[in-house]
């Protein structure tokens, strides 16, 4: 074991192929990357915090006076496609187990993002056998067989992309100097050390999402950390390429700062809608102007998402990377032909959205949904990318960033499926599944964490349903408890004692005077006491 570094995590491991991964020469490479970064994570923190206190205090958020002078130069770039990602028209996401990574690689899609966050439950065995999977499909070593059934990589797989875990987590199973290791860290440090001289030998290399990033400084920060790590290994300076993921409102309104900030390793920037609702909630929690409707009324179309988007597309074709767009949440209704129709339309009709307004590519979540999307994306796409596409028509003040004015209604069935949302979601997670089909529709954290908001919104502004019903703590509790039943039917798998968890969570945050910021924080803690990681390493509360 590599001075300084302490791996707690009590349960039985498949030995053998965990060892490899948790080797002595990987190890000393996370230490050094804690004991390098950790101090200016902290920091970074710290500012998110002070940051949030000023926006409570009424502090409108603005472009940033400071970098002026970057966003009106014109002549920088950034750095050319690498290979594997001149073309990404559409990009399939979704965690690390075995089965899903190949029939990811295997699904046609031109890239996969392989996921340790939000469609990803942090369990230790998740997140280490997920570093397995990947070591082996980078390799060309992960076929299997189960039930007479056989997996095999294609010849031709997807390009491999890794999303890590956000800055604010911390990875509790590893401490290094009685300290816990960036989560971020840890899920980059592994993979990024095993697979990145492996992946550049055989035609591809390292890539990257970033994910929840509020500031430059944070994209400063990865950059950092891929300069230390490509001289650690020796592998050539910006080998590395990293898309960042715009899904928090301060990030909206510095997306050309991060941009030149990671210039020589990014390959561009992401709108990631779902959680972009949620920090558009959050980080607009004591303005009561920013009260939203029913989640399904929240539309890419609605001011503050369009003027986002077409700021999006614009910022990364003037500098020469790719604006990708969203995720699709619908997937195949295999039992009902007539209502399968209507979700797939749906589906061409948001990626005909997408492409026309310039986008280089976009997310699906299912393998089936593919066709659809090469089908739209070939018809209107017909070279590699959009870059040509520079969307000079598009200005975006601060004010149409923030512009809440969303049609729509605050409706007992919006309540009742946040609330089902919720506790379905927040159950399967505590069980180790980062990501469940509800209602055919693919949820993850991010929206999870809409449904969570979106109630402590409602009772915290005492807002009306449609019918005049007032919206209060008491009136959810009714909600919850009438549907707290059915959870374990809607989210197979989960127990009892989960449901109860995510319960008392969601009828404790409706009660705050301010949401938490990141339910897998708050939730953490149970899968890290359920891997046997004493209390004392814990930053939040059982």
């Amino acid at each position: 074991m590599a001075p300084g570094i302490k791996i707690h995590y009590s349960q039985t491991a498949n030995l053998k192929a965990w060892d490899e991964v948790l080797s002595e020469g990987a190890l000393q490479f996370l230490a050094s990357l804690h004991r390098t970064f950790e101090p200016t994570r902290q920091l970074l923190l710290t500012a998110r915090e002070e940051a949030q206190r000023r926006f409570d205090a009424g502090v409108v958020l603005d472009f940033h006076p400071e970098t002026a002078h970057i966003r009106a130069e014109p002549s920088w770039q950034c750095a050319p496609p690498a290979p594997g990602l001149e073309d990404r028209r559409v990009e399939i996401t979704g965690p690390t187990d075995r089965k899903m990574v190949i029939n990811a690689l295997n699904s046609g899609a031109k890239t996969f993002m392989a996921d340790f966050e939000d469609s990803n439950a942090p369990t230790f065995a998740n997140m280490v056998n997920g570093q397995v999977n990947l070591r082996d499909a980078v390799r060309r070593q992960i076929d299997f067989e189960v039930g007479g059934k056989k997996y095999k990589l294609v010849d031709k797989p997807a390009v491999l992309i890794v999303r890590p875990r956000g800055w604010h987590l911390d990875e509790p199973r590893i401490t290094v100097d009685s300290a816990p290791m960036s989560a971020s860290l840890f899920d980059f440090g592994l993979y990024f050390y095993h697979n990145a001289h492996e992946l550049v030998k055989r035609g591809s290399g390292p890539y990257f999402y970033l994910p929840k990033m509020e500031h430059y400084l944070e994209a400063r920060l990865w950059n950092d950390v891929f300069n230390f790590s490509q001289s650690f290994i020796g592998m050539p300076v910006n080998t590395v390429r990293a898309t960042v993921l715009i899904e928090t409102l301060p990030a909206a309104f510095q997306m050309e700062e991060i941009l030149f900030e990671l210039r020589n390793h990014s390959s561009g920037l992401n709108c990631g809608r779902w959680d972009y609702i949620f920090s558009f909630i959050k980080k607009r929690r004591a303005d009561r102007t920013a009260v939203l409707p029913d989640r399904k009324d929240v539309t890419m179309t609605v001011p503050f998402m369009d003027a986002y988007v077409g700021l999006l597309i614009q910022t990364c074709h003037r500098r020469k990377v790719a604006a990708m767009g969203g995720m699709s949440a619908q997937i195949p209704i295999k039992d009902n032909a007539q209502a399968n129709e209507v979700a797939m339309d749906k589906v061409r009709a948001d990626k005909l959205r997408e492409v026309t307004a310039g986008h280089d590519g976009t997310w699906i979540a299912h393998p089936l949904i593919n066709i659809i999307a090469r089908q739209v994306f070939d018809e209107h796409m017909l070279g590699p990318n959009q870059y040509h596409v520079l969307r000079e028509e598009v200005k975006v003040a601060a004010a149409d960033l923030l512009n809440s004015k969303v049609p729509g209604k605050i409706t007992l069935a919006g309540i009742r499926e946040n609330i089902v949302c919720s506790l379905a979601y927040m159950s399967a997670w505590i069980g180790g599944n980062g990501c469940i089909p509800l209602n055919y529709l693919m949820e993850d954290a991010a929206t999870a964490e809409i449904t969570r908001v979106q109630l402590w919104q409602w009772v915290h502004y005492g807002a009306r349903l449609d019918s005049g019903q007032p919206v209060t703590a008491v009136f959810i509790d009714k909600q919850i408890d009438e549907l707290m039943p059915s959870i374990k039917k809607t989210a197979p798998g989960v127990q009892d004692m989960h449901v109860k968890i995510a319960t008392e969570y969601l009828k404790g945050q409706i009660r705050k005077s301010w949401p938490s910021e990141f339910l897998t924080s708050d939730l953490m803690p149970h899968l890290a006491a359920a891997d046997g990681v004493e209390k004392m390493w814990l930053h939040s509360v059982l």
